[in-house]
């Protein structure tokens, strides 16, 4: 198959970050926020009218120009408020001069008014993965934890625990998180050999958290590229399918060994607008030297080791699950 890329993707491989999208889940958007995505030119909310989730392109801004490349939103879980308040007026059909919240004539209940409700202090943002990397300290990236007011953990014990941003790169996409108590055994970063085109590899993550299982995904593939988009060196491309939600989550050799960090996938949408064909299963991983390089920096000691005896993806997952966190961003 003939592949003119270089004369259709100008404006991809011009803006590389732009062309990729971060795996970040935020939360389901109400459907006048849905119009308001599809006005301003970015894609709606997974499984909204219109949105990637359908197959249809997003509708372009006003001003002619293509959407543009963010992450693809899913929703998260939906947890319910406090209960709305009661109207203050009677029940339809109730009789005259009766008192606000009477019931109607046939017994029922007044009806609630959900604009009444007060509004949660803290919301949703996002959610996303990250691993133990000490004791009481994880790693994600930056983008699952950028916005967040507060950000909650949760364990392979179900345990809720919260989190505090220790220190962000943003050029790297990386974030250190200090735990308010022990998470779980930390993971080993892989040292040597070095990582090899083809190698098999497994990602162990929450996407599409409140759509998929409640517990963690396993997904396995190779190492298809050495770099990433636009000849990125701080990346790997990676064939294991990934959705929004699995940002931040360990790429694993056949070891148990973090070879990489889960940070983004091509836009399919965007590719197939410049090209009229879907490119399949080209995801990227912050590479395990640009992790240990950013914890060194930030005086953090991690564990590493030697790729041993390959396991198949079943025992890497069963190892490596007791320190593989769903997190939550809140705001």
């Amino acid at each position: 198959m003939r592949a003119p890329l270089a004369a259709t993707l100008p404006g991809l491989l011009a803006a590389p970050l732009a062309a990729a999208l971060l795996l970040a889940a935020p939360p389901a958007a109400a459907q006048t926020q849905v119009q308001t995505l599809v006005q301003s030119g970015k894609p709606p909310p997974l499984g909204a009218s219109g949105g990637s989730g359908g197959g249809s392109a997003a509708a372009p801004d006003p001003s002619g120009k293509p959407p543009p490349l963010y992450d693809m939103p899913d929703p998260a879980p939906r947890r319910p408020g406090p209960p709305s308040r009661p109207d203050a007026r009677a029940q339809p059909g109730a009789p005259p001069g009766a008192p606000p919240g009477a019931p109607g004539p046939d017994g029922k209940p007044p009806a609630l008014d959900p604009r009444s409700a007060p509004r949660p202090s803290t919301r949703e943002v996002s959610s996303g993965t990250g691993f133990v990397i000490g004791e009481r300290q994880a790693l994600t990236n930056d983008h699952v934890v950028r916005d967040c007011r507060s950000v909650r953990a949760r364990n392979a014990d179900g345990r809720e625990i919260t989190a505090t941003v220790r220190a962000r790169d943003s050029r790297r996409d990386l974030a250190i998180l200090d735990l308010q108590e022990s998470a779980g055994p930390a993971l080993a970063f892989r040292n040597a050999p070095d990582i090899r085109r083809g190698e098999s590899v497994v990602t162990y993550g929450f996407p599409l958290a409140g759509m998929l299982s409640s517990g963690p995904t396993l997904t396995t593939g190779d190492i298809s590229a050495l770099a990433g988009l636009a000849d990125n060196r701080a990346h790997f491309q990676i064939s294991a399918p990934v959705q929004p939600g699995n940002s931040g989550g360990p790429l694993l050799d056949l070891a148990g060994n973090v070879v990489g960090i889960i940070t983004s996938k091509l836009n399919a949408q965007r590719v197939a607008q410049r090209t009229g064909d879907i490119p399949q299963n080209v995801n990227f991983a912050v590479k395990a030297e640009q992790a240990l390089a950013f914890l060194r920096e930030n005086r953090i000691q991690p564990r590493t080791a030697t790729s041993g005896p390959t396991r198949t993806a079943a025992e890497v997952g069963e190892a490596v699950n007791p320190s593989v966190l769903f997190l939550r961003c809140l705001g």
